[in-house]
């Protein structure tokens, strides 16, 4: 039985309420993101409120907004944001993305979505509905970043690799372009599993990179290290 709180440095997540439990993919892309800049961030399928809290440690200027239909989740997000320490900057609109409007402009988006397109689903819905897009499908993602975001603006996920290639494929027919992206192997030599990617309507030279996540059982990789050392206790 999953933890039901997983402690990072600055702050802690209950998650015993949630569909979703903490996961590699939600903390590589709260610590991968770029944020540089960012005053406006929004976190879509927010879950436990990981990411936007990630956020919120890494752009201590920024508004954080988390958007996650679950209810339960939601609720447990609020109190997950309430005992952090940036309970002023990061809020919870209780809205579905596909018809949330906000009163500005977003200058990133982050997701960690939903990304079974045909496989068996789960038998518990809550986690169908993160983990399979039957209520977010990436086209209802890339328009409603195309929406929210500013001219400017990043989206930046984390997918399996198969998924993340068809996402590209997807996107680039709306006029995105992929600035920005990480190969994940979880050991050296293995095949990449995720990628992290950002993507903008910028068209500019993709910088590539990759990180792996172990050496050994339980032994990070420096690269991953390098990545989360703000976030996991003992690094």
């Amino acid at each position: 039985m999953p933890n039901p709180f997983f402690n990072f440095k600055q702050f802690t997540i209950h998650q015993e309420r949630c569909a979703m439990k903490v996961g590699t993919d939600g903390v590589l892309l709260g610590a991968w993101a770029d944020l540089d800049g960012a005053s406006r961030v929004l976190d879509v399928g927010s879950g436990s409120g990981l990411i936007a809290l990630m956020a919120a440690q890494r752009a201590p200027e920024a508004i954080v907004h988390a958007l996650e239909i679950d209810g339960e989740a939601r609720a447990q997000a609020g109190e997950n944001i309430a005992g952090s320490p940036w309970a002023d900057r990061v809020a919870l609109p209780g809205e579905d993305v596909r018809r949330f409007q906000p009163p500005f402009p977003y200058d990133t988006l982050l997701c960690n979505p939903p990304f079974f397109i045909r496989s068996t689903r789960s038998r518990l819905p809550g986690r169908s509905i993160a983990r399979h897009c039957l209520t977010l499908t990436h086209e209802e993602l890339l328009e409603s970043a195309a929406r929210l975001l500013t001219a400017r603006g990043t989206l930046q996920v984390v997918l399996p690799v198969p998924e993340a290639e068809r996402f590209t494929r997807l996107a680039a027919t709306g006029g995105w372009h992929v600035n920005r992206l990480a190969r994940v192997l979880p050991n050296p030599g293995k095949d990449p599993k995720r990628l992290l990617l950002t993507l903008s309507r910028e068209e500019k030279s993709t910088i590539e990179e990759t990180i792996i996540i172990e050496i050994a059982r339980h032994a990070y990789h420096e690269s991953f290290v390098a990545l989360v050392r703000d976030f996991y206790l003992n690094l």
